[in-house]
């Protein structure tokens, strides 16, 4: 089977080795340590020392929320946890939290969607608010491509923040790949135009497309997203066949508004969270994915090129709880 078959026949991201998915699994461990021992580290000392009693699920939902999963997903979870409790007549602690676990992969796999595609090239539309980090998304994803033996495409459509196309023409030079732009105040329509004629006359793999971040104006907002993807769709009527979503996890609660406006201004159809190695507290990858019906797909480690890795829903968990898989 071709190279090309088996990365878009069964996922664009399928075909990660056992080391790499240990190496990946290994970086969410280190940038998710700040959550661990701040808040799922107490979590896991509460079901230890403490009988179920209400007293207890109040701290664990006080625990929560302070982690960044939200009033409403904190709820959501405990529900469901205290449901199974009660169906299955569970009084040891640690059964409970193996229950609080699962659950919380469940929440996460709800959402998964296949990626799923036969024919390139592979076009992916990048949003997000500006300073959330889309620019270093897009240049991890393409070198993530690159390195599977893929031929890609950046196209700098965000014409308007000062300084962006250059920004990712430099990243796309340290990356290795080629970057279409007309530079700041450009049309990024005709940025889009220009990248989808070079991919498919160049036969280009992959096409990563940067979009404005402008949030304040969700009506704008969404009426440029149409407009490109009505262009992207007179070369190919199936594209763009993902619309990810920049997060910065840094951002908490405020994220989880920015993802539901980006969510209702255009087709997003997945999440990548960035900057989850900083301040941030991992509880946001319930929070979204519950709020916004989406899946969590990438997970941004650090500040190299390879800290980027595959959202797995049970390697995050286990992360969160110290658990080796």
């Amino acid at each position: 089977m071709s190279l090309f078959k088996r990365l878009f026949g069964r996922g664009i991201d399928a075909p990660r080795t056992e080391a790499e998915a240990d190496t990946e699994a290994a970086q969410l461990s280190t940038a998710t340590e700040r959550t661990r021992k701040s808040f799922f580290g107490q979590i896991a000392a509460l079901f230890r020392s403490a009988a179920l009693s209400p007293e207890l699920w109040d701290d664990i939902e006080a625990l929560l929320v302070q982690a960044d999963v939200g009033i409403n997903t904190t709820t959501e979870l405990i529900t469901r946890v205290k449901e199974r409790i009660r169906r299955e007549g569970v009084k040891e602690p640690a059964v409970a939290q193996q229950m609080l676990h699962d659950e919380m992969v469940r929440m996460l796999q709800d959402q998964e969607r296949p990626v799923t595609q036969s024919t390139k090239p592979h076009v992916v539309l990048v949003v997000g608010v500006n300073g959330a980090g889309k620019t270093t998304l897009i240049a991890k994803l393409a070198h993530r491509y690159l390195d599977r033996g893929q031929k890609v495409l950046l196209a700098a459509g965000d014409t308007f923040r000062a300084a962006a196309a250059e920004q990712l023409e430099t990243w796309g030079q340290r990356v290795g790949v080629p970057v279409v732009s007309r530079g700041q105040g450009g049309d990024p329509g005709a940025v889009v135009y220009d990248a989808m004629e070079t991919a498919t006359t160049t036969d280009c793999d992959v096409v990563i497309i940067d979009t404005a971040g402008r949030l304040h104006a969700k009506v704008n907002l969404m009426q440029e997203l149409t407009k490109l993807r009505n262009i992207i769709r007179r070369k190919m009527p199936d594209a763009p066949h993902e619309v990810i979503l920049v997060i910065d996890a840094t951002t908490g609660q405020n994220g989880v508004l920015q993802a539901k406006a980006f969510a209702a201004a255009s087709d997003v159809t997945a999440v990548a969270i960035t900057k989850m190695d900083g301040t941030a507290k991992g509880g946001i990858a319930f929070a979204i994915a519950q709020e916004i019906q989406r899946p969590v797909r990438y997970v941004g480690t650090g500040e190299k090129m390879t800290d980027l890795a595959l959202f797995d829903a049970t390697t995050f968990v286990d992360a969160l709880f110290a658990r080796q898989q």
